[in-house]
C-alpha cells in the first residue's frame, strides 16, 4: 500500500513553462504534458492510493496573516487558471482524484494528508520540487522531484540545508524564504542558520542565549526577535487541517489509467 499525493499545481506549472507559447492549442498541450507526466509518476512509484491536491482560489491564511506573502510571485497566466478545471476532469478520468482545502494551500492539505498516513504507517510519496515539504521527509514520507527524477531523502536534505529534516522549520525561522518574501533574520541566510543550529540545537535554546551572542550578528538577531514567531508560523506547514478525507475515494487502479490511454 502506497499513497501519491500530487502537488497539483507544482507540477501543472511546471509542465506549462515547458510548453512553448506559440504552439497551437497550447491548453490541449499542456493537459496532456500533464498527464503524461501522470503516468510516469504512476509507474515509478504504484501506488495504490492517488490524490492530485489543489488550491482553492482566494486567499490564504498565510497572506492574512502576512499580507507581504509572495508578493513577487507572478499571477497565473489566464489561460492556465481557465484550463484548471478541464486538466483536474482529465486526472479524475485516469483515476486521480483531485481535493482542495478552502483558506489552506496544496501544501498545508499535503502535509496534514501526509502525517495522518504516517500515524497509520501507509508508506506516502509527495510528488513535488517545493523545498517546504522537506521538513516532513522521514519514516514513511519521501519527498519526490519529478522533473529531475530525484528522492530529496535525509542525505540530499542535509547536504543542501546543513540540517536533518527535523531542523528545518527553525532554520527557515531564521533565515526567512525569499521565494516567498517570508523575512529572516537579517543578514542570516541559510549557511549562517545552520551554523547557528549546530551550536544552540533550536532556535528556542539560541534565543535564551541571545545576550551573549557577539557582534554585528547577535545585533541582528536580537533585533529580529519580534519577528520570529510570525516568520516560524509561516513556514511551518500545518498539519491539522481536517478535509473529511476517506481515503477508500482515492484508490487508484492500473485498469482506469489502461481505459483513458486507448
Amino acid at each position: 500500500m502506497t499513497v501519491l499525493l500530487i502537488d497539483g499545481l507544482n507540477l501543472i506549472r511546471r509542465v506549462y513553462a515547458g510548453v512553448p507559447e506559440d504552439v497551437d492549442d497550447r491548453s490541449k498541450k499542456v493537459s496532456n504534458a500533464c498527464l503524461a507526466s501522470a503516468r510516469r509518476a504512476l509507474r515509478r512509484h504504484r501506488p495504490s492510493h492517488a490524490i492530485l491536491v489543489m488550491e482553492v482560489s482566494g486567499n490564504s491564511w498565510r497572506l492574512q496573516e502576512f499580507p507581504d506573502y509572495k508578493k513577487n510571485r507572478p499571477a497565473m497566466p489566464i489561460d492556465l487558471k481557465q484550463s484548471l478545471p478541464s486538466i483536474e476532469a482529465a486526472f479524475s478520468e485516469m483515476g486521480i482524484h483531485s481535493l482542495a482545502a478552502e483558506g489552506f494551500e496544496a501544501d498545508d492539505a499535503i502535509a496534514s494528508i501526509a502525517v495522518r498516513t504516517r500515524k497509520m504507517h501507509i508508506p506516502t510519496v509527495i510528488l513535488s520540487t517545493d523545498k517546504s515539504f522537506c521538513q516532513l521527509v522521514g519514516p514513511c514520507i519521501t519527498l519526490f522531484d519529478h522533473f529531475n527524477e530525484k528522492e530529496r531523502d535525509i542525505y540530499w536534505i542535509i547536504e543542501h540545508f546543513g540540517v536533518a529534516p527535523e531542523k528545518l522549520v527553525d532554520l527557515m525561522t531564521l533565515a526567512g524564504d525569499p521565494g516567498l518574501c517570508i523575512p529572516g533574520i537579517r543578514n542570516v541566510g541559510v549557511q549562517t542558520a545552520s551554523r547557528l543550529l549546530d551550536k544552540y540545537g533550536s532556535v528556542d535554546q539560541l534565543l535564551l542565549q541571545v545576550a551573549d551572542i557577539p557582534g554585528k550578528l547577535g545585533e541582528n538577531i536580537r533585533q529580529g526577535i519580534g519577528n520570529i514567531e510570525l516568520t516560524r508560523k509561516l513556514v511551518t506547514l500545518r498539519q491539522d487541517i481536517h478535509l473529511g478525507l476517506n481515503l477508500q475515494d482515492f484508490r487508484y487502479s492500473d485498469s482506469e489509467t489502461e481505459a483513458v490511454s486507448h
